[in-house]
């Protein structure tokens, strides 16, 4: 028969309110956590969650919707995000909407059916009124990029910024034909990125080439094709920064079809440090994101929300690190 909460106060001679409000969450003194947590250990004591839930009103239960489940940063961010969360008991249902914003409805509809406490999104930037409208019933959390007019708590990186110092650097090192890969033009971290971009061209008072700067989706493919474009211009880039690591992946591939080398015949500066970089060569320069940070702060202002403990919506910044190795000339 599984232990009860009885049983605990038996064996500890603890009062049942003092192991409930641990059990819930609460502080109690250190000598009575100990002596709960010992008795836990001892009886193989579990937490009946179903039961808990019909008490509290709470599923202890997590929505994680991101936009592509074969999308390493994806499952690293999901991965730390539910490591976090585990530890404060919850459990997560997660969902991929495939880079589809209708698809992304019908997910944040589903998962509110199955009544989570709380989610942590990666959004389309086109579910606007959705997720505003979410916002205003539950804990939301959004992460990698940002939403007009929609305030709840936020992961995000120093984009401009980190694009800027990209951009500084290539121009430093001689460069003048610089494209730049981005993301969808209607998502914040594409427009934040491109920003840098112009404002280290703005500094150094040199004119920014129009036919430098593309737009894509997050695929290989698109990185392979709008690199053939740039490689086919007559005069073509000296240098691309790929701002998403499929892209730049696309961009290398391209790269090596055409028979150049990096960095002697085109200069290279991706995005994300993922294992295939690694194998590859540890000759790449690449602007890394700390996933597991991001992972982690996103589930932690979940669970601070969730506990009452947050007040204004938040927005956290985390530094991505430029790590230059030979891929630049």
């Amino acid at each position: 028969m599984a232990a009860t909460i009885k049983d605990i106060a038996q064996r500890t001679g603890l009062s049942l309110g003092t192991i409930s409000k641990y059990l819930n969450g609460g502080k109690v003194r250190e000598k009575n956590r100990l002596q709960i947590e010992k008795a836990i250990k001892e009886l193989d004591f579990h937490i009946n969650e179903l039961a808990r839930g019909l008490k509290t009103s709470q599923s202890k239960t997590i929505g994680i919707i991101i936009p592509l489940l074969d999308n390493y940063f994806c499952m690293n961010l999901m991965s730390y995000a539910e490591k976090y969360l585990s530890a404060f008991g919850y459990s997560v249902i997660v969902c991929n909407y495939r880079e589809d914003p209708e698809v992304e409805k019908e997910k944040i509809s589903l998962l509110t059916q199955r009544q989570v406490d709380g989610f942590i999104i990666v959004p389309s930037g086109e579910t606007v009124d959705e997720i505003r409208d979410l916002c205003g019933r539950l804990p939301v959390v959004l992460v990698d990029r940002l939403l007009p007019d929609v305030e709840c708590d936020a992961v995000v990186i120093n984009n401009a910024e980190i694009s800027f110092q990209v951009v500084e650097t290539l121009i430093k090192r001689g460069h003048r034909r610089i494209a730049i890969i981005c993301g969808p033009k209607r998502m914040t971290t594409a427009r934040e990125r491109l920003d840098g971009y112009l404002t280290a061209f703005s500094k150094y008072r040199l004119e920014a080439d129009r036919q430098f700067i593309r737009f894509s989706d997050y695929y290989l493919e698109s990185g392979y094709r709008i690199c053939g474009e740039l490689l086919d211009l007559p005069l073509p880039p000296t240098a691309i920064f790929a701002t998403n690591y499929d892209i730049t992946l696309g961009v290398i591939r391209r790269v090596n079809e055409a028979g150049l080398r990096i960095p002697e015949d085109l200069s290279l500066i991706g995005f994300d440090n993922l294992p295939f970089f690694q194998v590859l060569t540890s000759e790449f320069s690449i602007v890394t994101q700390p996933m597991e940070e991001m992972g982690e702060k996103a589930a932690q202002l979940l669970v601070d929300r969730l506990n009452g403990r947050s007040a204004a919506a938040r927005v956290i910044s985390l530094k991505a690190e430029l790590v230059m190795k030979h891929s630049v000339s």
